[in-house]
């Protein structure tokens, strides 16, 4: 089985907690005696971890990025046991799934799965031909959400829409020129966020198939908002008026 890499302090961390049994070495740069790597030092020991000096040559060759923070980690990929079927099935209350149409940059997909995780989103999900996946550099950025979130690569996402939309998930897309506000919705349902990439949007078909297109309002002179900003602020909407806030 072909093993994996993360690298940085936090998605290092959240694998060792999560599944140390599936970390097979860490390696940390020998020349950091600093508090936090002996702190991460010990917690990775005592989770049984095999422990590697390594020199910040080797880590970067290993991370493929000069910001690793003298961390990387080796490790067993996780087993897939859910579809997005199950994960939805196993929602208690209303289900909330944010939906990717086009995001190709890692740092934008690993902000999103953050955010997701954050605002207590059930899974993302996104088409395998316009998307990346799980990456180094996304579990970097994902601060430990890439472990923790579920991510669904589907073969057809007008046809994943449509079947959220057959378990009465609303699917609200987003699009600068919708009449409609995101903050004029009732959000507090069962709902699926749908958010194209940067410049060009959402598809065609993924607009088409959505039941209803919203905007956020934009006040200064910046035209849009960087996917995983706008993510993040509808999310956190959708997680206010669950939580009893005022529209």
């Amino acid at each position: 089985m072909a093993t994996q890499i993360l690298f940085g302090f936090h998605a290092a961390t959240i694998r060792l907690k999560m599944a140390p049994r599936s970390v097979l070495e860490v390696h940390v740069d020998a020349s950091r005696r600093d508090h936090r790597m002996r702190q991460f030092v010990e917690r990775a020991t005592a989770a049984g971890a095999r422990i590697v000096e390594s020199d910040d040559a080797r880590l970067q060759k290993m991370s493929g990025t000069s910001r690793h923070q003298g961390v990387v980690a080796r490790v067993e990929p996780l087993a897939v046991s859910h579809s997005l079927d199950d994960t939805l099935d196993a929602v208690e209350g209303a289900p909330l799934v944010l939906v990717l149409d086009g995001v190709t940059d890692p740092h934008n997909l690993g902000a999103c799965l953050r955010v997701a995780d954050g605002a207590g989103a059930h899974a993302v999900v996104a088409p395998k031909d316009h998307a990346v996946g799980i990456n180094a550099t996304v579990a970097k950025v994902a601060s430990g959400a890439a472990e923790t979130m579920p991510y669904f690569m589907v073969t057809n996402l007008a046809r994943t829409l449509n079947e959220l939309k057959e378990r009465d998930i609303r699917v609200v897309g987003t699009a600068e020129d919708a009449p409609r506000s995101i903050y004029e919705l009732d959000l507090s349902g069962p709902l699926a966020l749908v958010f194209g990439a940067e410049g060009s949007g959402l598809r065609q078909l993924t607009a088409k198939t959505c039941d209803e297109l919203v905007h956020l309002p934009m006040r200064g002179a910046v035209e849009s908002l960087n996917v995983s900003v706008a993510s993040g602020v509808c999310l956190y909407e959708a997680a206010r008026q669950r939580s009893g806030g005022a529209r």
